[in-house]
């Protein structure tokens, strides 16, 4: 997982910096995290990705991420969570 990560995040990284120019680099974070569903949970995850920018403006990405590993009892060491 950790090297499909960081290929994803390279690449994207270049391809998004190439098209935006110095003045306004893009990077990610160092961490991630990486969650799997079931076929049945396909649909809401798309709709969920389609109306991030709502959804996120009710509940922060940290928070979400937080009640998620508490829901799916995932470790979550916050010191190495978020840059």
């Amino acid at each position: 997982m950790s090297e499909i990560v960081r290929i994803v995040k390279a690449s994207s990284s270049k391809w998004i910096n190439e098209r935006n120019g110095k003045h306004n680099p893009f990077c990610w974070q160092d961490g991630y995290g990486a969650f799997s569903i079931s076929q049945g949970h396909v649909d809401a995850v798309k709709h969920y990705i389609e109306t991030q920018a709502e959804h996120h403006a009710k509940i922060s990405y940290m928070d979400e991420f937080r009640r998620l590993c508490e829901i799916y009892d995932v470790g979550l060491d916050e010191r190495y969570a978020w840059d």
